[in-house]
C-alpha cells in the first residue's frame, strides 16, 4: 500500500526533533575543506544507527593526477580521508535513485558570531553550513529515518553520497564519479528555495601570475609594475567576459537572467611598499560559462584574450593557471524524474518551478560524466549561503523531506 501524505507528514513531524539535533551536531564540526574527517566519522555512526547500510569510500593523493582535480587550496592531503556511501536497499525490481550532498563548509564570514554553534530563532537554524549544505544532510537523514520508521519496502535502491570538498571544486564527488556509481537518476542537494534546477552553469577558477620589473618609483622608465600588469589583464578579461556573455544569450532557462555567468575577481596580492613597483602580483577569480561553451573552450579563449590583447607585457609577463574546471549540465525538463519531482512538490502544495542555477556545483559529474540524469534541489536558499547570516528554516527541511520521501516511493517503487 502506497503511503498517504498524512502518514508521511505525521512521521516527518515526529522525527523533526531528532533531525534538528542531528543538524546542530553537524554544524558544531568546523569542517572546512580538508578538515571533514571528524564530522564524517560521527555521521557514519549516526546513519548506521538508523539501520542504513554505510560504507567508507577511501580517498588518496592519486586524485591529484585527475584532469578534473581542483586545486584552489594548496597542499591538501587525501590519505586517511573518505567519503560516505549510504544505501537503503530495494529488492532489485525498481529504479535506483542517487542523492548527493557535501559536508564541507567555507570559512566563517567576517562578523559571523559563533559560526560553529547552531542557534535557533523562531524555528530557523543559524550557523556555518546551515543551508550549504549541512541542512541538506539533515534532510537526507530525515528522509531515511522516515522510510525506516514506516518500514517502506522499496523496489529499487536509494543511494546517498556524502562527500568532502565540494566548496573547493568537487574533489569528493570527483572521487565518487571515478568509482563508477550507477543509478537511474540523481538529485544533487543544494539550497534551491524550492526550485528544481535542470540546467546548471559551469565555471573556471583562474589565477593570474604577473611578473614585473621591480624598482624605485623615481625610476619609472626602468620598472614594470606587476600590479599594473594585473590591472590591464583584468580589463582584458572583463572585455572577454562581455563578448562571451553576448554570445551566450538565448539559452533556455538562463535567458531571463541579466548576467547568469559573471566574472568575479576575488583576490589580489601584490607589493610590499607604496613607492616600489612590485615584482609579482597574483589575481584569483572565477568565470562562469553556459552550455554553449565547454570548460576547455573557455580556457583556450581566456588564454588567447590575454596573448592577443596588444597590451605590452601581457603575453610574456602574465601566466594563467586554472584551479577548477566545471562544464555546465543540462537535463530535459520533461525527463520522467523531473516530472515526478515537480508533481511531488505540487502534491505538497509547494510553489516549485523548473529553473536554471546561476552557480556551479557537482551535478555535472553525474550528469555529463556518468550519464546519470541529474537535477539540483534542496531546502533553504543560496541567498544566505557563504554569508554571516547563513540559516535554514526547519520547516523548509521538513517540506523537502516530505517531498523526497514521496518521490522515493514513487520513483523507486515501494509499499508499506
Amino acid at each position: 500500500m502506497r503511503l498517504d501524505s498524512e502518514t508521511i507528514r505525521n512521521t516527518v513531524g515526529q522525527l523533526m526533533p531528532s533531525a534538528k539535533e542531528f543538524l546542530a551536531a553537524l554544524i558544531s564540526f568546523p569542517s572546512t575543506s580538508g578538515k571533514e574527517r571528524d564530522l564524517m566519522g560521527w555521521a557514519e555512526e549516526a546513519f548506521r544507527d538508523l539501520g542504513v547500510e554505510v560504507s567508507r569510500s577511501s580517498l588518496s593523493d592519486r586524485i591529484k593526477q585527475d584532469e578534473d582535480y581542483s586545486s584552489p587550496i594548496p597542499d591538501l592531503s587525501y590519505e586517511g580521508r573518505f567519503n560516505l556511501r549510504l544505501r537503503l536497499p530495494g529488492i532489485g525490481a525498481g529504479k535506483k535513485l542517487l542523492l548527493n550532498t557535501h559536508t564541507d563548509v567555507v570559512p566563517p564570514s567576517q562578523g559571523q558570531e559563533r559560526p560553529f554553534e547552531a542557534v535557533e530563532t523562531n524555528g530557523v537554524i543559524h550557523g556555518r553550513g546551515a543551508c550549504d549544505a549541512k541542512g541538506q544532510v539533515a534532510t537526507i537523514y530525515l528522509v531515511l529515518a522516515t522510510l525506516r520508521r514506516l518500514n517502506v519496502r522499496l523496489a529499487g535502491d536509494v543511494i546517498v553520497h556524502l562527500v568532502v570538498e565540494e566548496e573547493n571544486g568537487g574533489n569528493g564527488t570527483l572521487a565518487m564519479a571515478r568509482a563508477g556509481e550507477q543509478a537511474d537518476a540523481c538529485i544533487v542537494m543544494e539550497p534551491t528555495a524550492g526550485k528544481i534546477f535542470t540546467s546548471v552553469r559551469g565555471a573556471v577558477w583562474f589565477r593570474l601570475l604577473c611578473e614585473g620589473k621591480p624598482g624605485h618609483s623615481g625610476r619609472a622608465g626602468d620598472t614594470i609594475s606587476a600590479l599594473t600588469l594585473a590591472r590591464k589583464a583584468m580589463d582584458v578579461l572583463e572585455e572577454y567576459h562581455r563578448q562571451l556573455l553576448a554570445a551566450s544569450r538565448g539559452i533556455p532557462l538562463f535567458s531571463k537572467y541579466e548576467n547568469p555567468m559573471p566574472i568575479t575577481f576575488g583576490r589580489c596580492v601584490a607589493g610590499d611598499w607604496p613607492a616600489t613597483a612590485p615584482a609579482r602580483a597574483t589575481v584569483e577569480g572565477v568565470l562562469g560559462l553556459l552550455p554553449n561553451k565547454t570548460r576547455h573552450q573557455v580556457m583556450d579563449e581566456f588564454r588567447a584574450a590575454l596573448a592577443q590583447s596588444g597590451h605590452a607585457g601581457l603575453k610574456d609577463r602574465v601566466r594563467v593557471e586554472f584551479m577548477y574546471r566545471h562544464d555546465s549540465h543540462v537535463l530535459d525538463p520533461e525527463h520522467p524524474m523531473v516530472v515526478q519531482l515537480l508533481r511531488c512538490c505540487r502534491d505538497w502544495s509547494l510553489p516549485a518551478e523548473i529553473d536554471a542555477m546561476t552557480a556551479s556545483c557537482d551535478s555535472w559529474m553525474y550528469n555529463n560524466q556518468l550519464g546519470i540524469p541529474t537535477v539540483v534541489y534542496g531546502a533553504g536558499t543560496l541567498k544566505v549561503a557563504h554569508s554571516k547570516d547563513e540559516q535554514i528554516a526547519l520547516q523548509d527541511i521538513g517540506n523537502a523531506a516530505e517531498v523526497l520521501a514521496a518521490l522515493v516511493q514513487d520513483y523507486c517503487g515501494g509499499t508499506r
